[in-house]
């Protein structure tokens, strides 16, 4: 996202944060404003000319809010309303961008409420076991990522699988990116984790370890990092086996690989250089 649009989607975020924030009931909300927000962004993908319109440069600011009141006005509640209106007052690089603007806002939105509910951390777990569940069940990740498949067909199967075992936020926000793919299913819900981590003020450690960490063995480790990289850190944790024993913590783009196997694997270098020699 270039820089005017950076700006316009923090101008308007903020301005989400204090409707959200002054709500007699922000949970409720958050949801709807999330949930619409969504349905908006629908309805953009399908009229290519509504999205260019809302986002036209040549046009008057309040010539686009008053596209956005005539098409969405009655039709998504008034706090939603709001927001599109700011956002079409913004000034975005593209109609692209301006698109991508309203999926981060309704993101933004969701969290917001997760927040409210007190279940932020449960949510930004949850996400990240989702997509460890995914990466673990191929046939379900290929059809997730199937090209044929409508967005729809894939938010049903995946809804099959979560509906009742995640909190509601968790099961908007998965479904959402689901429909709206960037990447992979797997890596989208992991950077999606990684998102709701950052709005904890928290930088997320993702670390394989060959048997389940206890939460004593988790905030140990948590208090570790944090005193490694100096900011507070969140610990997103899998089990590998194939590890033997031990642990590989990620942050960022660096690796520290202190499990048996890794150990083992230079072991064998080492050998074999000194065979070299």
């Amino acid at each position: 996202m270039k820089a005017a649009s950076r700006e316009a989607q923090s101008h308007v975020t903020g301005q989400l944060d204090s409707l959200i924030g002054s709500a007699d009931n922000a949970v409720a909300t958050a949801a709807q404003i999330g949930t619409e927000l969504f349905l908006t962004v629908d309805q953009l993908d399908a009229e290519r000319a509504l999205r260019v319109a809302v986002a036209d440069a040549s046009l008057e600011a309040d010539q686009r809010v008053g596209i956005i009141k005539d098409v969405f006005g009655g039709k998504v509640a008034e706090p939603t309303l709001d927001i599109l209106s700011a956002a079409a007052r913004q000034e975005w690089s593209s109609p692209r961008e301006f698109r991508a603007g309203l999926v981060n806002l309704g993101r933004h939105a969701l969290e917001k409420g997760a927040e409210a509910q007190g279940q932020l951390e449960q949510v930004e777990d949850e996400l990240y076991q989702l997509s460890i569940l995914l990466d673990k069940e191929q046939e379900l990740t290929q059809l997730l990522s199937d090209r044929t498949a409508t967005a729809a067909q894939k938010r049903g199967l995946l809804a099959s699988v979560i509906y009742g075992k995640v909190t509601m936020f968790t099961e908007a926000l998965a479904l959402q990116v689901i429909g709206r793919p960037q990447h992979n299913p797997v890596d989208d819900l992991a950077a999606l984790s990684e998102g709701v981590a950052e709005l904890r003020g928290k930088t997320v450690a993702r670390v394989a370890t060959a048997e389940s960490l206890n939460d004593d063995q988790r905030g140990a480790l948590a208090r570790k990092l944090e005193q490694i990289y100096g900011r507070e850190i969140a610990i997103h944790s899998e089990v590998d086996p194939s590890l033997l024993g031990g642990m590989v913590v990620r942050v960022g783009d660096e690796v520290i690989d202190g499990s048996t196997r890794g150990k083992l694997a230079r072991l064998r270098t080492e050998v074999a250089a000194q065979a070299a020699n």
